[in-house]
């Protein structure tokens, strides 16, 4: 059996960290995920994903993530059930992460998010360089103009070394 899920997409909402009775850290956040294709004329769609991390994930996610951000998880899906206020069964899809990531630079995101305690922090510029030169590409090789004659025979009559 195979259950994994690989996701890249944006916080919907800060994340918020809880608690168990026991004291397990956990973590309940939505992604949107953007759609990998686009029909003519329309916007891109999104998907708006469920994650539950544990422990020290869920740390590390209320800790360094706020809304808006670009994260990547990796985890497997899960499903469960309960009745809500109602009486109505309902059926929740969910991704319970293994790994989370940072999925875009720090000074990408460093206008949607500065830590408490840093409000006014502004990181300093980096001194010029000069520009390095590129290295010439060679053109690449084209083998559609090639023949027959350029491939060599291989003796398979012996006994292969494996």
């Amino acid at each position: 059996m195979l259950n994994v899920i690989a996701l890249m997409g944006r916080l919907v909402a800060d994340p918020e960290l809880r608690h168990t009775p026991n004291g397990i850290a956990t973590c309940t956040f939505r992604i949107a995920v953007d759609r990998s294709f686009v029909r003519q004329g329309e916007e891109r769609k999104a998907d708006f994903i469920d994650i539950v991390a544990w422990r020290q994930s869920a740390e590390f996610v209320c800790k360094y993530f706020r809304k808006g951000n670009m994260i990547a998880v990796n985890g497997s899906l899960q499903t469960r059930s309960y009745e809500d206020k109602t009486g109505v069964k309902r059926t929740v899809y969910e991704v319970v992460a293994d790994n989370i990531h940072f999925a875009e630079s720090k000074s990408s995101s460093a206008g949607s998010y500065a830590p408490a305690g840093n409000a006014g922090y502004a990181p300093a510029a980096a001194p010029a360089q000069p520009a390095m030169p590129r290295p010439a590409v060679p053109d690449p090789v084209s083998y559609s103009a090639g023949s027959a004659d350029d491939f060599a025979l291989i003796d398979d009559s012996e006994d292969l070394p494996f």
